[in-house]
């Protein structure tokens, strides 16, 4: 009988192979250093999958864990200049130059990751067009669309005059996608 952290890496696999979008443009490094915990919601088609994210990232790169509810590590993915790792609960690794080139060539699809490392932060990723953009009353970016996604940014504190850490993303493809961030610091 398949292991649960065995079947939850496939169905994550699977549910992200829907994360089909046009490859971002050649994106500058976001070198702001933060770390990032909540949960990522992933839906496509019938299929869902969920996970508690945490997300370190600074200027050697990006780590990325999604982990059970009980806290055992389903995937690991490490981006830095080396290039990039994904590392199962059975400790099969597969490599290639960046997050994005290893989920296209893992799952045919690519993750946002190099425009994501702004989004979170509320800012629109340089060098890339994007459309739509929208603000609240205290200048935080709530809405804007780069690359094929829709980005829509809520944050915990609706108070305009002050700035929150938690907040909800949500991404969403044309490619009938929509990746859910909570992310509480």
């Amino acid at each position: 009988m398949p292991s649960i952290s065995r079947c939850c890496g496939l169905l994550f696999a699977a549910l992200l192979a829907g994360c089909a979008a046009n490859p971002l443009s050649p994106v500058p490094h976001n070198d702001a250093a933060f770390d990032l915990s909540g949960r990522i919601a992933v839906r496509y088609q019938e299929r869902a999958f969920s996970s508690a994210l945490r997300w370190k990232q600074n200027a050697a790169g990006d780590e990325l864990w999604l982990n059970t509810p009980l806290g055992q590590t389903v995937a690991h993915l490490e981006d830095g200049r080396d290039g990039a790792v994904l590392t199962t609960a059975e400790r099969k690794q597969y490599r290639a130059q960046s997050i994005e080139a290893l989920t296209q060539s893992a799952f045919g699809w690519r993750f946002p990751l190099a425009g994501l490392r702004y989004w979170v932060l509320g800012q629109a990723a340089p060098g890339i067009g994007a459309s739509g953009v929208g603000r609240d009353a205290a200048n935080r970016l709530i809405a804007l669309t780069q690359a094929d996604w829709q980005v829509s940014i809520e944050y915990a504190d609706p108070v305009a005059n002050r700035r929150s850490e938690e907040h909800t993303s949500e991404l969403q493809s044309h490619h009938d996608l929509v990746c859910r961030l909570l992310l509480e610091k």
